[in-house]
Formats: structure tokens, sequence, C-alpha cells
């Protein structure tokens, strides 16, 4: 999948109008789990992406520790939305990325992560596969 393909698959699952809409939903998202996982895993998580939307993950400064509700509000101010449309935008951002990124991958990202994250990853839990 390459980058107009990623982004305009965000834009139709978070319905925006607008393709700047959608980059800023999956910079603020993906930014944030950056921070929030080891560079290993961020790195994993990344490398199938394309290359404009890798960098989200692995530039981050990797391995903050910081709670859901802090995800939730470092997405939210990135992105300019409020925390429930946050946590939406986050779970169907990686959605998008679990079509991408081998099942194992998104595992491993998901097992870094306290069980409080469990909800941002209820729209992969099951790969159809």
């Amino acid at each position: 999948m390459n980058y107009k393909e990623f982004v305009g698959q965000v834009q139709h699952r978070l319905e925006y109008a607008q393709f700047g809409q959608a980059v800023r939903a999956t910079r603020a998202v993906l930014t944030t789990l950056g921070e929030r996982l080891q560079e290993g895993e961020a790195t994993d998580l990344a490398s199938p992406l394309p290359m404009e939307i890798d960098r989200y993950l692995t530039e981050a400064d990797h391995g903050q520790r910081f709670d859901y509700q802090e995800f939730l509000e470092r997405v939210a101010e990135r992105e300019g939305v409020d925390r429930a449309d946050a946590n939406y935008h986050a779970q169907q951002l990686l959605a998008v990325v679990a079509d991408v990124v081998p099942p194992g991958n998104i595992e491993k990202a998901h097992n870094q992560l306290p069980e409080e994250f469990d909800g941002l990853f209820e729209l992969i839990e099951s790969p159809e596969e």
C-alpha cells in the first residue's frame, strides 16, 4: 500500500472530506503511539508502512510511560479534536495499520502496552487469516 492509498483508507474510515484531515489524524495517532512504544516495537510496526507514514512511529521519543487517558489527550491535542474522537480515530487508524502490517508485529506492539490500551486494538483483535 502506498502513501496515498494508506491516507485514503484513513480518510474513508474517518469519513473526512479532506485528505489533510486524514494526514493530521495519522500523524497524531502514530506519533503518540511511537512515543509510548519501545524503539524496537515502533520500528517493527513501522517497517511495512509507506515511508511517509513510518517516520511518525520511528522518529518519536520512544519508551515514554503514560496511561491511556494521557495517550488520548496527546492525540486529541495534536489532531485538534476531543478525546472521544481521538479514541475513535486511534482505533480506526490501528485497523488500517493492521491491514498493512503482519499480525505478529501488531501483537508485539499490543503486548508491550498495559491492559488499559486494549481498547485501542479492539477493531483488530481477530486477524482475518
